[in-house]
């Protein structure tokens, strides 16, 4: 049985603010108050202070002296610029874990399943959630800390979630694209790097979609 999967203060509080983001509570130029998260969600002001300093760091708000916080004016582009970063990661990622996952698919199989659901009635959180889980458990295969640590420090969720529900990013299918990558892995396909990479090139928002 899995363990369920504990999150610390910091990043509850980091997925509160990008709920509230990609939701439309706080618009594009819109301050975020710092004391007000912390009474809304009754915990202390450093953990806000942190999580917002990631979010930062993940070029999702910005900050000013004399101006606080406020939510980034992200353009398509903006988003586009992390997919060639993550494209390549994922295809060193994906010659790693080649030989692992062609002997066992079982970590990315119910993400799949989990798709087929969320496409059937356009589930625009779900897709976000499983196609995430689908390439975290893809890196994780390879076995590399550093990689994954890399990969996770892109905001992956972020900005998949911004791309599909601030912009409408729809691929041809969710589910079939994935079950996809799994069969290749599975037939143990020479070209499994280069599939992943035109797949996660595949799913960049257009340069010319507005926000």
């Amino acid at each position: 049985m899995t363990a369920p999967v504990v999150h610390s203060l910091r990043e509850q509080i980091r997925e509160h603010i990008v709920e509230g983001i990609v939701s439309g509570r706080w618009k594009p130029g819109e301050r975020i108050v710092e004391r007000r998260i912390a009474t809304e969600l009754e915990v202390s002001q450093t953990p806000v202070r942190e999580a917002l300093r990631e979010l930062e760091s993940l070029r999702l708000i910005e900050s000013a002296p004399n101006k606080g916080v406020r939510v980034r004016n992200l353009s398509a582009a903006d988003l586009e610029e992390s997919y060639p970063v993550r494209a390549g990661l994922e295809a060193i990622a994906a010659e790693l874990a080649a030989e692992r996952l062609a002997a066992d698919c079982s970590a990315l199989e119910p993400h799949v399943e989990a798709l087929y659901a969320a496409d059937r009635v356009a589930d625009g959180t779900g897709q976000v959630r499983h196609t995430v889980a689908f390439h975290r458990e893809m890196v994780r295969a390879a076995r590399n800390a550093v990689l994954l640590h890399t990969w996770e420090g892109l905001g992956i969720e972020v900005f998949t979630s911004l791309s599909i529900r601030w912009l409408g990013t729809v691929q041809q299918s969710y589910a079939e694209e994935h079950e996809a990558l799994v069969a290749a892995f599975k037939r143990r396909d020479p070209a499994i790097a280069e599939l992943v990479k035109a797949h996660v090139l595949g799913c960049a928002p257009r340069p010319d979609a507005a926000v």
